[in-house]
């Protein structure tokens, strides 16, 4: 079946689905976006996407393209015409189409809107993951990645220096030596006294991750102590446990930085905890949507 993609009011074959080459989010990196989950053939956490990507607009003074209720119907529709039942929805709004300039006028411009929909394979049985390995870089990013914005350069190369290593992931540093985020992912520790660390939101050095949300969530629910403080590279090289967490890559377990392997060289307990405690919550939520 050929995929369905969703531009600008019409659904088209994602081999026919196009934007104009004077779009700005083409000239500029110049628009947001969203990753959700699907889960039976429902969005995830669906709730918690849509209030970033308005914060994400707010942040860069687009304007919305259409009420939220209508874009949740967009992805509704997309998920349904690709018969997801397991797998991502991607949603794109750019500021809009006008001869090349710096400068934008709101008024002047309509957002474009983009959504497509894929079937992935989802991880079943926490117990038989396996962990990844993940490398450490300098964070060259802007300086506001807290807003979900399409532009990615330096979020690609650092993911790309990774597959070149073999590794799934680059964790990125500040120049304090202290890890921010991941290429595409928020990072985690287990420290030493059994509690779980993430970096606080207190800035705008990391994106606010809906799946770091929710793990926080999960974690005081399953008596997991929670930390949000900065940790450096050289702690979580020493750490009980570590691990990433994504839209799209869940609760992923890390066991090995760079040339270090993380504590035992396997999955610890609390990040096959929170795994399982995920796995759980998004089937529940979808199931009492159906």
């Amino acid at each position: 079946m050929s995929r369905i993609a969703y531009v600008n009011g019409r659904y088209l074959p994602h081999s026919a689905a196009h934007v104009h080459i004077d779009d700005r989010a083409h000239n500029f990196a110049d628009g947001v976006y969203e990753v959700i989950l699907v889960m039976a053939g429902r969005m995830v956490d669906e709730d918690g996407h849509m209030v970033r990507l308005a914060r994400s607009i707010r942040e860069l003074d687009m304007v919305a393209p259409m009420s939220d209720r209508a874009l949740i119907h967009i992805m509704d529709q997309t998920i349904l015409r690709n018969r997801v039942t397991d797998g991502m929805v991607y949603l794109q709004i750019n500021r809009g189409t006008s001869p090349r300039n710096h400068a934008y006028d709101n008024e002047a411009l309509t957002p474009t809107v983009v959504c497509t929909a894929k079937s992935v394979v989802l991880p079943s049985d926490p117990e038989t993951i396996g962990g990844v390995k993940v490398i450490t870089l300098s964070d060259n990013r802007w300086e506001r990645v807290d807003i979900k914005t399409v532009s990615l350069l330096p979020n690609a190369m650092a993911k790309t220096a990774a597959t070149r290593q073999g590794a799934y992931e680059a964790w990125l540093y500040d120049g304090d030596g202290n890890v921010t985020e991941c290429s595409s992912s928020n990072a985690w520790i287990v420290d030493l006294e059994d509690r779980l660390v993430t970096r606080p939101l207190a800035g705008n050095d990391i994106l606010p991750g809906i799946t770091r949300d929710r793990v926080i969530k999960l974690a005081a629910e399953n008596g997991i102590e929670v930390v949000e403080r900065a940790f450096s590279v050289e702690e979580a090289l020493g750490a009980r446990e570590a691990f990433l967490t994504s839209t799209t890559s869940f609760v992923k377990p890390v066991t090995q930085i760079d040339d270090t392997v993380i504590g035992n060289g396997q999955p610890g307990t609390t990040t096959r905890t929170l795994l399982a405690a995920y796995l759980a919550f998004a089937r529940e939520v979808t199931e009492q949507a159906a």
